[in-house]
């Protein structure tokens, strides 16, 4: 209101004062005479400064024509002036909105689109580092890999932009089933970016899936360097990797420095099942029994398994049975419950030909966590202790639909593989295979277990029959005639495991 009211009080002065300026003009005497083409014209103070007011408002306008003419001329000479920038800024203004559309169409997945609004803005804006991008994915949006690549290696000529053309082409590699140019073009990717992740990641599957052990133990040093790797999680894929390089320690041709390699992965990682067999299989040719035993037992600790049972068998091939068990103490008495423990101790005591010690160090595993190799070992041991067909191919019957127990599954894809390794054969994927159970369903089937008390039935009937046809003083060679065929096919076969 204040404002309002100033504003208008300033007006009414300002008006007072021309007023006042006029007629103090109009009362004083005198003029302005000009003279032009011999007329005479006379002017009163008056007329004279609002003639000077409407010369100077007309030069001007002079002024300004002229510079609208020198800059038209500039225009069309191609020269840069405000009209060029206006311009300019136009078409910038149409370049951007282009870009922005084609991303917003890239993202919806309209390939066709974005590739349209990449033409528009690549035209517009005349900035390839920021438009050639988006041509790139679009025309891979589109099915269009050539004009892509031709695309990526534009960018891989700029500076600023050369790690995204490397990295695009890369792809494509990768896509194609081009693993070795696709390994190359990683590398040269994280030479430009050492710290990015997703190269990283690339690079070490790549070097891992062509066994380029040596390369990906530099990349995974790279990803502990940068961050993107726990200390624990790299000193387990070091072990890994290192474990991978002394892979050839069991061949004939094996060197001192797979050797080391072997028991250096052990040292990165203890509780590495591969690695604490193959570096005990390491000191046992270096001749070193007792720290293959340290290694074994230290791992044993951490968790039973299979191969380190195998690998502490290797360290006194030639002992008896008798003297493998007393041996197998230091490992048996740790974990003693665990039902690795209790196949150990069965399979141990079968060989021995100690029937119901074998049925004692199994335990309960049978009833509680019962596999494949839990029955086969109860076959083994009725076989041993005398019972007949019928129970023997009754344990039998059921170790064949029973599950396999542990094995090595990846944890990526689930895919049981046969024996360990670094990368899955199935999915690719780097140090993903664990010992485990698998988490496979039972299926129903007609030749399945649960058929097993029909067919145990009909084969105990059978029994019965064929035992009334026989003699009581002919029932020993009989039975003797059962038991001998098969004790030698179940005699190795469990020694092997052991």
């Amino acid at each position: 209101m204040l404002w309002s009211l100033f504003k208008i009080l300033v007006f009414v002065a300002i008006v007072g004062l021309l007023a006042l300026g006029a007629g103090f003009l109009m009362e004083t005497k005198g003029g302005v005479q000009i003279t032009a083409g011999g007329t005479e014209y006379t002017l009163g103070p008056l007329q004279s400064v609002i003639a000077l007011g409407v010369m100077i408002i007309a030069i001007w306008l002079f002024f300004k024509l002229l510079t609208l003419l020198i800059a038209t001329l500039k225009f069309l000479n191609g020269d840069e002036t405000a009209l060029s920038r206006y311009f300019d800024r136009s078409r910038e203004q149409r370049g951007y909105q282009a870009l922005t559309d084609g991303i917003m169409a890239l993202a919806s997945g309209e390939g066709r689109i974005a590739m349209n609004k990449a033409a528009k803005a690549e035209k517009l804006l005349n900035k390839p580092e920021l438009t050639n991008l988006l041509v790139a994915q679009a025309a891979e949006m589109n099915g269009d890999t050539q004009k892509a690549s031709e695309t990526y290696k534009k960018l891989v000529t700029n500076n600023a932009t050369r790690f995204v053309g490397v990295r695009g082409i890369m792809k494509q590699k990768l896509a194609e089933g081009d693993d070795d140019t696709a390994r190359k073009l990683a590398e040269k990717a994280l030479a430009i970016k050492p710290r990015h992740q997703e190269t990283q990641d690339i690079l070490l599957g790549l070097q891992t899936k062509s066994q380029d052990w040596a390369g990906a133990r530099s990349t995974l040093t790279a990803k502990l360097k940068s961050g993107h790797l726990p200390r624990d999680v790299f000193k387990r894929r070091d072990a890994v990797l290192a474990l991978s390089e002394a892979k050839g320690i069991l061949d004939e041709s094996s060197t001192v420095e797979q050797q080391e390699q072997a028991i250096e992965a052990n040292r990165l990682s203890p509780d590495l099942v591969p690695a604490a067999a193959m570096a005990a299989r390491a000191y046992i040719e270096k001749g070193k029994p007792r720290a293959a035993t340290k290694i074994l037992k230290k791992a044993w600790e951490a968790q039973p398994h299979p191969d380190l049972a195998h690998a502490f068998a290797d360290i006194a091939p030639d002992e008896s049975p008798a003297e493998r068990i007393k041996r197998f103490a230091t490992l048996t008495s740790i974990h003693s419950q665990n039902p690795e423990t209790c196949l150990i101790l069965a399979e141990l005591n079968i060989v021995a030909e100690d029937f119901p010690e074998a049925r004692r160090a199994l335990g309960d595993v049978v009833e509680k966590q019962a596999d494949a190799r839990a029955y086969t070992l109860m076959a083994a041991i009725e076989r041993g202790e005398g019972a007949s067909d019928v129970v023997v191919q009754g344990w039998l019957a059921k170790a064949l639909n029973a599950p396999r127990g542990p094995q090595w599954v990846c944890d990526n894809c689930h895919d049981i593989q046969p024996e360990w390794g670094p990368v899955c054969q199935n999915c690719h994927s780097f140090d993903t295979l664990s010992w485990q159970t698998p988490q496979t369903p039972e299926i129903a089937s007609a030749t399945g277990v649960h058929m097993l008390p029909l067919i145990v039935g009909a084969l105990e009937d059978k029994a019965d029959t064929d035992m009334d046809e026989v003699d009581e003083a002919d029932e020993p060679e009989v039975i003797e005639a059962e038991i001998e065929p098969v004790r030698p096919d179940i005699e190795p076969a469990i020694d092997e495991k052991t």
